[in-house]
C-alpha cells in the first residue's frame, strides 16, 4: 500500500428531516480539541435551518407519535446497535472532543449506548407509571393516559458532548415526541456524526433534526416559535436560560430547566453517568383523562 494517499478528511453536514444539508448561510466555524488543534470545520446554522428543522420535525410527529410504543422502542435499541458497530469512531470523536483518554472515551460512548438500550425499554412502559384508571364515584370509567407534547427544541449540554447528548434527545423521542437539537457549540463532531447513525437506524427523517452552531444564536427563534411546543434548556447558562423561558412564555411552551439558576455555567454540575431514572421521560408528556360511562344494571344499581 502506498504511503502517499491522500487524507480523506470528512465533511460534517447538519441533519435536517432525514438529509444531510449544510448550512443554508453556507457558513461553517472551526472545531478543535482541547488543546487547540483543528479537528473539522462544522456548519454554522441560520436561522432559516432552525425553522426548517421546525418544519422537518412537525411534519414527522403525527406518523411518530402514532407508532406503536413497541415500533418506537424497537427503533431506539436498533440505533444502540448501530452505535455499538461505530463505537471506535465515537471513542475518537469523544476524545477529541472533551480531552479524555482513549480508555475513559469508550467507558463514555458505552454509557451512552446503554442508556439508548435504558431508553428503548421504557418505551412501551411508562405509560403504566404514569396512567392508569382512577377511581371516581359513579357509573364510569375513568382513565388517564400519556401523550407526547410535540415539537421538543432540546438545548444539548455543552460539556458532555455524547453521553449528555444521548440523555437529553432519547427520553424526548421515546416518548413519540419529535426533536430540534442544537449541539455543543464547542464539541458538535459527536452530535453531527450521531446523526449519521440516526438515518441509518429505521428512524422516521424528522423525528431528529441535529443543528451546530452558536447556541444563542438558535436558540432564541426556537424559543419564541409558535409552532414548537417545548423546550429543554440544559445547554444554555442562566442569563440565557432566563431570556428562553421570557420567550417560551408566548406560546406557553413546556420548559425543563433542569440546572440551578446561580451555576457557573451551562450544565455545571449534572452528573450524565448517574440513573437517569423517569423524569426525563415524563417531562415532555401531557396526560390525557377520558371518561366513559358503565351503565346500570338491575334495580339495585349494579354495574359492570
Amino acid at each position: 500500500m502506498s504511503d502517499n494517499r491522500l487524507s480523506v478528511f470528512k465533511t460534517y453536514k447538519l441533519y435536517v428531516g432525514g438529509k444531510f444539508p449544510r448550512s443554508e448561510s453556507g457558513r461553517v466555524y472551526e472545531v478543535t480539541d482541547s488543546k487547540g488543534r483543528w479537528l473539522a470545520n462544522a456548519p454554522q446554522s441560520s436561522r432559516k435551518d432552525a425553522r426548517d428543522a421546525v418544519v422537518a420535525a412537525r411534519k414527522a410527529f403525527g406518523g411518530w407519535s402514532g407508532a406503536t410504543a413497541y415500533n418506537r422502542g424497537q427503533i431506539l435499541y436498533r440505533v444502540a446497535e448501530m452505535l455499538e458497530g461505530r463505537k471506535d469512531q465515537f471513542v475518537r470523536e469523544v476524545a477529541d472532543a472533551e480531552g479524555l483518554s482513549k480508555s475513559k472515551a469508550a467507558a463514555v460512548v458505552d454509557a451512552a449506548i446503554d442508556r439508548w438500550v435504558w431508553y428503548a425499554g421504557w418505551t412501551d412502559k411508562i405509560g403504566q407509571i404514569v396512567g392508569g384508571a382512577n377511581p371516581v364515584a359513579g357509573p364510569f370509567f375513568n382513565l388517564s393516559t400519556p401523550e407526547p407534547t410535540g415539537v421538543v427544541t432540546v438545548l444539548a449540554p455543552q460539556k458532555s458532548s455524547f453521553l449528555g447528548l444521548v440523555s437529553v434527545i432519547a427520553p424526548v423521542i421515546a416518548t413519540g415526541n419529535t426533536a430540534v437539537v442544537i449541539a455543543s457549540a464547542d464539541a458538535p463532531l459527536p452530535a453531527l456524526s450521531l446523526g449519521e447513525v440516526l438515518a441509518t437506524s429505521d428512524l422516521p427523517g424528522g423525528v431528529v433534526n441535529i443543528l451546530s452552531g452558536k447556541t444563542a444564536e438558535l436558540a432564541a427563534p426556537l424559543a419564541s416559535h409558535q409552532d414548537v411546543n417545548a423546550i429543554d434548556l440544559t445547554g444554555a447558562d442562566a442569563a440565557l436560560a432566563k431570556e428562553l423561558e421570557i420567550a417560551a412564555a408566548d406560546n406557553m411552551k413546556r420548559v425543563l430547566r433542569p440546572q440551578p439558576v446561580d451555576t457557573d455555567g451551562p450544565d455545571d454540575g449534572t452528573d450524565w453517568t448517574a440513573d437517569p431514572g423517569t423524569r426525563r421521560l415524563t417531562a415532555f408528556l401531557e396526560t390525557k383523562t377520558v371518561w366513559h360511562p358503565t351503565g346500570a344494571l338491575g334495580a339495585a344499581g349494579s354495574s359492570y
